[in-house]
């Protein structure tokens, strides 16, 4: 069933692409990763699941990404985070499950920051899958190599090829440096819901040693780990996405 066409929200001067079912509460919020959009294997199966289950479901396209407008070069965390939170607060009511992937992970963990700081508690669960939070200062930074670095000083980003396109991944100096300004993995991690993880042991882009680390980081909350012994970074198998389902189906039940 193809999907509905998006509306679209202006955010800071972006045209933002939203898709919106109506449904009971507990929503489910979708939040992609790198180069990545809504209408993904991953997101398109969470609306599949949320139509037949009844809930509500939100997602959209950051600045740059998919159907929406903006130049893909010029988004950093904080702009992207920016758009989600207006999107969330447009688009929604009541609890909701945050469900991030890759990048998307690093969202929502600062989303959840962002709307304590405001006294707003609606999300009620986390799912996680192959988190990469802070990847720009933990996982890119610490390889760079000569060239790249130059790069990102004469020429303001580096490329490198992609395995999921045939377009380049790119990253900005602004991606790198404003990062750096919205770490979470510098201590404890209190987000005041519970939160599941799924990481692949065979993921190529994010170690596992990264989810570890970021369990660690997580205990003052009810958390949970799986590892997926030959997942990889995508987790979009048949099996990868039954317990992607099966993972939201459980925190939408502890939510309610």
């Amino acid at each position: 069933m193809p999907a509905s066409a998006p509306v679209f929200i202006d955010v800071d001067g972006s045209s933002i692409a939203v898709r919106q079912a109506s449904g009971t509460e507990p929503g489910v919020v979708w939040l992609g990763g790198y180069r990545s959009d809504m209408l993904g294997t991953k997101a398109e199966t969470l609306a599949a699941w949320a139509a037949r289950e009844g809930h509500a479901y939100l997602r959209h396209d950051y600045s740059g990404h998919g159907e929406s407008g903006g130049e893909f070069a010029q988004g950093t965390i904080s702009r992207w985070l920016a758009e989600s939170l207006a999107v969330l607060r447009r688009f929604s009511k009541g609890k909701q499950v945050l469900v991030g992937s890759s990048m998307g992970a690093w969202i929502a963990l600062r989303m959840v920051q962002e709307l304590r700081r405001a006294g707003d508690d609606r999300v009620a669960g986390l799912v996680l899958l192959a988190p990469a939070p802070d990847f720009t200062f933990e996982l890119i930074e610490p390889v760079l190599t000569k060239a790249q670095k130059r790069d990102l000083s004469k020429k303001g980003f580096f490329a490198e090829p992609s395995d999921y396109s045939d377009e380049p991944y790119i990253y900005t100096r602004a991606l790198i440096e404003d990062g750096r300004a919205n770490r979470v993995m510098t201590g404890p991690i209190d987000t005041h819901c519970p939160v599941h993880i799924l990481q692949g042991l065979a993921d190529p882009d994010v170690p596992s040693s990264h989810a570890l680390k970021l369990a660690s980081m997580l205990p003052a909350d009810d958390v949970t780990l799986s590892l997926i012994p030959d997942g990889d970074h995508r987790l979009s198998r048949p099996e990868d996405l039954d317990m992607l389902k099966r993972a939201v189906a459980d925190m939408v039940r502890r939510a309610a």
